[in-house]
């Protein structure tokens, strides 16, 4: 990866809270004794072994470790990659936890041996009057599908026997939950666990899933003489050989970042070692005074926000007149191991609104994405405690500020499961993008994996690649500092929301920020929660504007003036008004059809200046433009 010439010095700042690592004890010298039992030897390892262990134990450069925590972390990085990157600790002792409590609660045991009787009986039940088609009003299925679970729906699945099947799977899944949920004396987070494993290892074994027992496959071989089949083979092949050579899913081909994907026209005007600063050109002839700073999540590419022209939140709010500014982030390697959060925090934002100072003096409308948003939240709250009021407004876009309710993923967080990452991000210096991916494809198995690979590999067709699914397949990694520090500090001990979080060695507190704060969060979230997004309520001492909008994570963000089946929910908390819980503000609150992208951008009109000024210029203020947007962080793979 070539390296690109840096605009100024980095300040390579380090955060307050090091990352959790065991140092190495000094040798002992000459003169020190060192008490040997007698007739024991000391060890001595080969002269090939002896380097390789040494070069392990020296490649974190942050701080040294002891050749005993290295092996151990070699141990665990060779295991991760035969285990995904989970952690077998950490689910033996959930399982643990489980099994004791369950093996000392016959009350538990007897309700579920109950259970079992009642449902073998009723599927008994139901299996005679579906095989015999006599008195087809008794012949009512046992128990429905979850509303999300579409895989049964088809007329198909209600003819005998795959009714019977599709009942049995779901009974069993049903039997299941009961069983590895409300066992007395389990924890939380180890019951979460449990009964995660179980539904995961449950979905391996859906009779949707195979030829032979999923009935609208075997109708379709039949009709097509198996040609679905021999396409599916070929999907396969396809597939696994683009695994094997780390090429992009099949049609990602047809998007490209800076043909069709990430095409506002811009200029970047500041560099780093750490990110791209990007200014789109004005389309209008007069602008706000106020520009906006994006800053996206690093998990991922920034052109999220300027997709296809069609549905650019950048190309929109640029043509209601505002000046955008947007953070790229490089893709870092094992060069960049060290970099931890604050320097995110000083290389990225802070360096952006330095930037963005020389080109106009006005107050900045800060707006975060994801982790972008937490970090921009952190870095107005440790400017707030400074005195530095160079933001006008704060806009965070499924962002948390607090995680005790993080969702799914806190499933993979606990004290085995970081230590467990960190080693196998120790040993490559960085979290690979496949890693990450697949943790987020276990959340959502049924539709990911186990539908994708029945739609592509057995009925042998392929969805339509879009512009959002190119850009998901578009990843970036993260230093291992960084992310241990970000696992560690919020999701694990909640720091920020706590008081405890540390920049420049003194506590911020997200209380301290004064300026108006714009949230987004999206009803189907699974990586920011809404009721976690909204969570800032108890946390902020400001004016507060909520917005609650249909769609996941992503597409819920994406969402352009016209996009069918969207909604939203939109109130303002005053700060000196009462706290109101989520379920209350849900009901409270009436539903609006369309975009919510017209209320943010009145939001933010009503917080700025009247569309008066010319359009800034950073040539003018003596920042020559490096190169054209997009840039070059964004290519890099």
């Amino acid at each position: 990866m070539d390296s690109q010439p840096l605009e100024h010095a980095d300040n390579n700042q380090t955060d307050s809270v090091d990352v959790h690592e065991t140092k190495a004890l000094p040798s002992p010298t000459k003169s020190q004794a060192v008490d040997q039992p007698r007739g024991v030897q000391t060890l001595k390892l080969p002269a090939s072994v002896s380097e390789y262990l040494t070069h392990l134990f020296e490649r974190d450069t942050s701080s040294p470790v002891s050749l005993q925590e290295a092996m151990d972390r070699t141990v665990n990085a060779t295991m991760a990659r035969v285990t995904g990157g989970l952690s077998p600790g950490g689910l033996a002792g959930a399982y643990a936890d489980w099994a004791v409590h369950l093996a000392i609660a016959p009350g538990k045991q007897a309700q579920l041996l109950e259970k079992a009787i009642k449902k073998a009986l009723n599927l008994a039940n139901y299996a005679s009057f579906s095989a015999t088609g006599i008195a087809q009003d008794a012949s009512v299925p046992c128990v429905d599908p979850l509303p999300q679970d579409r895989r049964f729906n088809g007329e198909a699945w209600q003819k005998w026997p795959y009714n019977v099947l599709y009942q049995s799977f779901l009974l069993n899944q049903q039997w299941w939950h009961s069983a590895t949920t409300g066992v007395r004396g389990v924890t939380q987070q180890h019951e979460n666990v449990v009964e995660f494993a179980a539904r995961q290892m449950l979905d391996i074994f859906s009779p949707s899933n195979y030829l032979l027992t999923n009935p609208e496959l075997l109708e379709q071989t039949e009709r097509e003489g198996g040609l679905n089949l021999q396409r599916g083979m070929q999907n396969f092949i396809d597939d696994f050989e683009r695994t094997i050579n780390g090429q992009k899913p099949v049609g990602t081909e047809n998007f490209q970042v800076g043909k069709n994907l990430g095409v506002s026209p811009g200029k970047v005007i500041y560099r780093n070692r750490l990110i791209e600063l990007i200014q789109y050109d004005p389309v209008t002839e007069v602008v706000h005074p106020e520009p906006i700073l994006i800053v996206p999540a690093w998990i991922m590419k920034y052109y999220i926000l300027d997709l296809s022209p069609e549905n650019s939140l950048v190309k929109y709010l640029t043509e209601q007149g505002f000046t955008v500014f947007m953070v790229s982030w490089k893709n870092p390697d094992v060069g960049d191991r060290d970099l931890g959060m604050d320097d995110y925090r000083t290389l990225g934002i802070m360096d952006a609104l330095n930037a963005i100072g020389e080109v106009t003096d006005q107050p900045i409308h800060g707006v975060g994405y994801c982790l972008g948003g937490t970090l921009l939240s952190i870095a107005a709250a440790a400017m707030a405690r400074d005195g530095d009021e160079r933001l006008k407004t704060l806009s965070l876009f499924a962002a948390q500020t607090d995680f005790t309710e993080a969702g799914e993923l806190m499933l993979f967080i606990n004290e085995s499961q970081v230590t467990f990452l960190e080693d196998m991000m120790w040993e490559k210096g960085y979290l690979d993008t496949k890693q990450m991916s697949g943790a987020f494809q276990l959340l959502r198995s049924n539709d990911l994996i186990w539908s994708r690979m029945v739609h592509d590999y057995l009925m042998g067709e392929r969805a339509s690649m879009n512009d959002l699914m190119a850009w998901n397949s578009d990843a970036t990694r993260m230093p291992y500092k960084m992310h241990s520090q970000y696992l560690r500090q919020l999701f694990l001990n909640n720091m920020l929301a706590e008081g405890r979080y540390t920049v420049d060695g003194r506590a911020i507190v997200v209380s301290d920020i004064r300026a108006p704060i714009f949230m987004v969060g999206t009803e189907r979230d699974h990586v920011a929660p809404w009721r976690s997004v909204y969570k800032l309520n108890l946390l902020a001492d400001t004016e507060v504007t909520f917005l609650l909008t249909s769609g996941g994570h992503n597409a819920g963000i994406v969402s352009e003036i016209g996009h069918p089946r969207r909604h939203y929910r939109i109130a303002t908390k005053k700060h000196d008004d009462r706290y109101k819980d989520p379920d209350t503000w849900f009901a409270e609150n009436d539903t609006h059809e369309g975009s919510w992208w017209p209320e943010f951008v009145c939001w933010l009109k009503a917080r700025s200046g009247d569309q008066t000024a010319a359009p800034l210029d950073a040539a003018k203020s003596g920042r020559k433009p490096i190169c054209d947007a997009p840039g070059t962080y964004v290519l890099q793979e």
